[in-house]
């Protein structure tokens, strides 16, 4: 009897620079129930549904990461939880939590959390971030153009109760909500949730010039270390953020600084796009297509795109905030995946 060939052990994850690849970030949808001025354009033209990868699809090539060395999977969007059938997905990567995968989490606007928090956790979620650029209701709704706050707090509530840790993420926006920066490190405090600080990037066309509303991270540090008592905790949580204690307190500030601090040297992510995309580099339109690869040829079609994708790797990204200058890419955060 002929002895069957042994399965190979497909190659880990390593791009051109040496960089160890160990977290995906996968936006399921394009789609988004709030209008971020930010983000998105107040008239927006979302992908056809028939050009999206299905959740088998998109749970087939996560699972390929994982075997090959991808610790950390995060879901995004868009706005995930409103995709149709979104926590099977969940349950179904929740099945490699401890078989490879050391954590799956989830980016979130917080608005349908109330009605999915108690399946996150059950699905093996631990943690996520929930997306709130202001607590004030009249600033939330400019800035979402028709956002109500206290359904996104209703959500961070309901995600707590189930025993969900909650980060807030917070876009620092000049003329918009640099007064309550300070403020809701203080919530943060007085809740038990830690708070991660965004400058604005320059993704896909909007509505608005981002020059006039970028606020560097590094004047809104020097304000928070006037008010609170913050010690430089040398950590990471698998993303680009820097991070200081709150002293005295279980909180974390983090800082993402795409524009005043460079984080590409220690960069280990990549993004899986709605549309099956595999984007190396936030701020690249370098791209290799998944989908047709596993359409058209697999599993073993997919193994060979993902090595090929990792020659493209970038050593950075070159985002710059001038005014009247065109976005670093076409794209919008919400087709890439926060």
């Amino acid at each position: 009897m002929a002895t069957a060939a042994p399965v190979q052990t497909p190659e880990k994850l390593v791009d051109r620079h040496g960089r160890a690849i160990t977290y995906l970030r996968i936006s399921v949808t394009d789609r988004c129930d709030l209008r971020c001025r930010y983000c998105m354009a107040e008239q927006m033209t979302f992908l056809p549904r028939a050009q999206l990868l299905d959740l088998e699809e998109i749970a087939l090539i996560a699972e390929r990461f994982i075997s090959r060395g991808v610790r950390k999977i995060r879901l995004t969007g868009g706005e995930p939880l409103v995709r149709r059938d979104m926590l099977e997905l969940v349950a179904r990567l929740g099945h490699s939590l401890g078989q490879g995968l050391d954590e799956l989490t989830l980016t979130t606007n917080g608005t349908r959390l109330d009605q999915h928090a108690d399946a996150l956790f059950a699905a093996g979620v631990r943690r996520l971030n929930v997306s709130m650029d202001s607590r004030d209701p009249a600033t939330f709704r400019h800035i979402t153009r028709h956002g109500d706050v206290g359904q996104v707090l209703n959500g961070i509530g309901a995600a707590s109760a189930a025993g969900l840790a909650v980060k807030i993420n917070m876009v620092a926006l000049t003329g918009l909500n640099e007064h309550e920066i300070a403020p809701m490190l203080a919530w943060c405090v007085d809740q038990g949730h830690d708070l991660t600080l965004i400058e604005t990037m320059p993704l896909g066309q909007i509505d608005e010039d981002r020059a006039d509303r970028f606020l560097p991270l590094t004047q809104v540090l020097d304000d928070l270390r006037a008010r609170f008592d913050l010690q430089f905790e040398d950590r990471s949580s698998g993303g680009p953020a820097r991070y200081w204690r709150v002293q005295d307190t279980g909180t974390r500030l983090g800082l993402i600084s795409p524009l005043t601090g460079n984080f590409c040297a220690t960069c280990n992510r990549v993004r899986l796009s709605t549309d099956g995309k595999l984007h190396m580099c936030l701020g690249h339109d370098d791209s290799v297509d998944l989908k047709a690869a596993i359409r058209d040829g697999g599993l073993a079609e997919v193994d060979v795109r993902i090595t090929e994708a990792l020659g493209l790797k970038p050593a950075a990204h070159d985002f710059r905030i001038e005014r009247g200058a065109a976005p670093a890419v076409s794209r919008h955060m919400s087709v890439t995946g926060g």
